[in-house]
């Protein structure tokens, strides 16, 4: 298996393109089906059971060994809880937000993840993080149109605005971070394949619970709707049995920088499905953000 720092096959290449594309896509195909009646709760219950489903039928199938020590066992269950708050939070922001602008914000998750591994574990923040940091918030800035100047609304109107979506999107990338903390550092030994049918089978179970907070279940109203709830769950179950199965064969790690292409595939697939468009400065925004963190995973260790 190739290391964590050499540069994927052609093959695992065009297979990491493929994978974000169908991340981004997921996230198109859900902003869909709110527009058509379907709740947030509902989406990342009925995603996450049938990708438990589909992964657990392969962890069947290819006989992955089903031990994990009781100390795994506990952390399992809170990152799934983890997991669960960060799958609700961002379909929140995506239904608030224009999907990239959702993405975006939520891909500044390295910088949770560098602060969560400092207070939990003391490891130092490496110099190109520091330096990323502004970087990364400032092309955030210009993508959000933080001040109104594109907007024409102004800095309170916007926040007016986006407001709510910002923190949905923050929220999820916060504990994000937090849950790949957790998972390099007390379940790395867990076999992926296993560890991602128990913690969608568990995400999945928690979404249920939420459901009579928020009314019940609410499905789409419209066939637009139905087929947004397929495409979102069909796109997330596949990029996720892919990243799991065939990229480790292909010798690619999970954090592959090229997956930070998601927001720029969502980007294009918004316009040209469902006519969302961002101004100039924006779009310049969100190239700096995705370059900055697909500069931080292309660093050398």
């Amino acid at each position: 298996m190739s290391s964590a720092s050499s540069a994927p096959s052609r093959a695992a290449f065009f297979t990491l393109l493929f994978t974000a594309c169908l991340f981004g896509a997921n996230h198109v195909a859900a902003r869909l089906a709110f527009n058509h009646g379907l709740d947030v709760a509902s989406a990342v219950m009925v995603r996450s059971l049938i990708t438990a489903l589909v992964v657990g039928l392969i962890v069947w199938q290819q006989r992955v060994p089903l031990t994990v020590t009781k100390r795994q066992r506990g952390f399992l269950l809170l990152i799934s809880a983890l997991v669960a708050v960060q799958s609700l939070s961002l379909y929140a922001a995506v239904a608030r937000l224009p999907v990239a602008l959702a993405l975006l914000t939520f891909n500044t998750y390295p910088l949770w993840t560098a602060l969560f591994a400092w207070l939990f574990y003391r490891h130092q923040p490496e110099r190109a993080v520091l330096l990323a940091m502004p970087v990364l918030l400032i092309g955030l800035a210009l993508a959000l149109d933080v001040f109104g100047a594109t907007s024409g609304l102004g800095a309170a109107g916007q926040w007016q605005e986006i407001g709510a979506g910002v923190a949905f999107a923050l929220l999820a990338a916060a504990v994000f971070g937090a849950a790949l903390v957790c998972t390099q550092h007390e379940a790395a030994a867990v076999d992926g394949r296993l560890r991602t049918t128990v913690t969608m089978t568990l995400v999945g179970l928690l979404a249920l619970l939420v459901l009579p907070l928020q009314g019940g279940l609410h499905l789409p109203q419209a066939a637009a709707g139905w087929w947004g709830l397929a495409g979102l769950t069909l796109c997330y179950g596949t990029a996720f049995t892919i990243m799991f199965t065939l990229l480790p064969k292909l010798g690619v790690v999970g954090s592959s920088p090229i997956m930070n292409v998601e927001p720029v595939a969502a980007l294009v697939l918004a316009w040209a499905l469902l006519g969302q468009s961002i101004a100039p400065v924006q779009v310049a925004g969100a190239l700096i953000v995705v370059g900055a963190v697909m500069a931080l995973g292309l660093r050398k260790r």
